[in-house]
């Protein structure tokens, strides 16, 4: 975690001028329409870093809303024209912030099956026994001894001793059950202090990289992240199965790109929604906030984050509200009977 930290520090320092050119020079323009306008397409053109990788033309994008942009234009319509522009980014991490709310691109969620039904898990499989400690909600599986925790967010990590008294609840469970579908993120931090309770030594979490100049491709070398068990805590060892849907996202994608990388865990449902870009924001002359991924995350592997992270088609399960409605989570049963076979 202390390595994580550090790199982030660095990245949050290299990113600080996000209101300058790569030159030292100051984006001079003024508290106009056009003056906002402008500055947000130079933003979004030198600092996100996914053009390439979403194939937008940011540019042209830029030049067919100019003429709608004039003196005369209201805040509130310069703010739906600036939203729909971010909307061709698909990309959940980029929100526009004004007094007139937040803008959001949703389909990269809502655009997909639930795959997840909370009420289904803890009425119909928990049967109503469970504990709940924060973000985590804790049990074993009624008539197995399968022990089940879900993440719903990564905001805030319990303490060490908090996971350590549920794994020790666990102690006699033969296979664990993660379930991060809907856990929309959090903190990277709150991420990699639960992914380093299922490893015994120091390992590469991944890699980040950062924006170098106004190119599109203009990155630095990949910094590798190193993750480390807690010496004195917990440890989990035993097989683990890790369930995704389209919402596990941000954090909890990072999450899910490293743990399914362990030989212990088997990711079982739907490609992760991604978010694989560390988030960073600048503002508008008109006081207005830009936050938009600004660094690429990789793998241990090597590989890109942002797109998700997907299971192997033996695993890969989807489900609608029909499966909902009867009680069902075919995801769910899945990890189950992999459990019950010994197939994990």
């Amino acid at each position: 975690m202390r390595s994580l930290l550090a790199t982030l520090l660095l990245l949050a320092a290299a990113m600080l001028p996000l209101h300058s050119c790569h030159d030292g020079g100051i984006i001079d323009e003024p508290d106009s329409p056009e003056g906002n306008f402008r500055t947000l397409c130079r933003i979004i053109d030198e600092r996100y870093c996914f053009l390439d990788r979403h194939g937008v033309d940011w540019d042209s994008v830029c030049r067919a809303n100019e003429p709608f942009v004039g003196p005369s234009i209201s805040s509130y319509n310069l703010f739906l024209i600036m939203s729909r522009m971010l909307d061709n980014l698909r990309d959940g991490h980029v929100n526009l912030s004004s007094p007139y709310g937040a803008s959001y691109y949703r389909d990269w969620w809502a655009a997909y099956p639930a795959d997840f039904d909370e009420r289904v898990v803890t009425l119909g499989y928990l049967r109503g026994d469970y504990a709940q400690m924060g973000a985590y909600t804790y049990a074993i599986i009624p008539g197995t001894q399968i022990a089940y925790l879900r993440v719903e967010s990564f905001e805030h990590a319990p303490g060490e001793g908090n996971i350590d008294f549920i794994l020790s609840r666990f102690a006699l469970a033969p296979a664990l059950i993660i379930d991060i579908r809907s856990n929309g993120g959090g903190a990277l931090t709150a991420a990699e202090t639960l992914a380093e309770r299922f490893i015994t030594e120091p390992m590469t979490g991944g890699y980040v990289c950062h924006k170098t100049g106004p190119g599109h491709n203009d990155f630095s070398s990949p910094r590798a992240i190193t993750f480390d068990p807690p010496a004195g805590h917990q440890l989990w060892t035993k097989p683990v199965m890790l369930l995704t849907n389209r919402g596990t996202f941000s954090a909890a994608n990072y999450f899910a790109a490293f743990m399914r990388t362990l030989p212990q865990v088997t990711q079982i449902g739907a490609t992760t929604g991604g978010g694989g870009g560390i988030p960073f924001s600048s503002s508008l002359p008109n006081g207005w906030t830009i936050r938009f991924s600004a660094c690429p995350m990789l793998d241990p592997d090597g590989q890109l984050t942002e797109d998700g992270v997907s299971p192997l088609p033996a695993h890969t399960i989807s489900f609608g509200p029909e499966e909902s409605a009867r009680g069902a989570d075919p995801i769910l049963d899945h990890a189950i009977d992999l459990i019950l076979s010994g197939n994990q």
